[in-house]
């Protein structure tokens, strides 16, 4: 048993703790579009991806299209037990799942061996949720954006998923904050692997918004910036076992996570 995550690009991701199969915001199959139409955004994935099999939970963080991808919820079970947003909970009762729950911000819930606890997030423009995932397994703390919650506590974690870069718009500025939080995540939950999101995969954009967009930050700034948050004088972690991990990931990589078990933290 162990803590594995698998990328499929964007903000989609199939979560492992232990044999539960968690899917996150997944972007499978078909175009990607935001409204008034293709002429102002589309993106088209060069290869689809099947619907993982064996899924225990589908995890929603934003009702938007590029986390709640109808094309890509059609492939799954309608009795799949769904987590979402209250946006994104909306969604996936409109699109005939029949065992959702919504969580807004810092409600927590016990799911089987899994805890799932909301945390706020983006203002997209409704407040959408980040999570702090808790498992014998692992711990795991996401958010698609770059919005840290300044509530959640200072914990040590196994992973974080988050952006390593800004994207943004003329002014109305950033949207996506990656650059901006990462140093905030490292100093608040010490992770053992940051794991680099949203901007990823492999995938062709057009429309108005593309030519409007604009980037800061690179993954390699970000690792410079994890390598600085290093405890003094250890070794790079790749080859001492210690400290932070970047991996910006390959879709379709099954990569297996650094954990702490936590029964010993669970004993009275």
């Amino acid at each position: 048993m162990a803590l594995h995550a698998t990328y499929y690009g964007a903000n989609g991701w199939l979560l492992e703790f232990g044999s539960l199969r968690v899917l996150l915001d997944p972007w499978l199959t078909g175009s990607l579009e935001f409204p008034p139409g293709p002429w102002f955004f589309q993106a088209t994935l060069a290869d689809p991806w099947p619907a993982p099999e064996r899924l225990d939970l589908l995890l929603l963080s934003q009702g938007l299209p590029d986390h709640c991808h109808p094309a890509s919820l059609a492939l799954l079970d309608k009795q799949l037990p769904v987590v979402g947003s209250t946006t994104a909970a909306v969604r996936a009762r409109q699109l005939g799942f029949t065992a959702v729950t919504a969580l807004a911000p810092g409600d927590c819930l016990d799911w089987r061996e899994l805890r799932i606890t909301a945390t706020a997030g983006a203002p997209v423009p409704q407040l959408e949720n980040g999570y702090l995932l808790e498992h014998a397994e692992g711990r795991l703390y996401l958010e698609p954006h770059g919005f840290l919650a300044a509530e959640l506590p200072a914990q040590p974690l196994d992973a974080v998923i988050t952006p390593v870069v800004d994207l943004g718009l003329p002014v109305a500025g950033a949207f996506v904050k990656g650059r901006q939080v990462l140093p905030a995540l490292l100093e608040r939950f010490q992770p053992r692997t940051v794991l680099a999101s949203t901007a990823g995969g492999t995938a062709e954009f057009s429309g108005l918004l593309t030519r409007l967009l604009w980037q800061k930050g690179s993954v390699q700034a970000a690792e410079a910036v994890v390598n600085a948050h290093q405890p003094a004088g250890s070794l790079r972690p790749a080859e001492s076992g210690h400290g932070c991990l970047l991996i910006d990931p390959v879709p379709g990589r099954r990569y297996a996570l650094a954990t702490t078990a936590l029964e010993a933290a669970r004993r009275p």
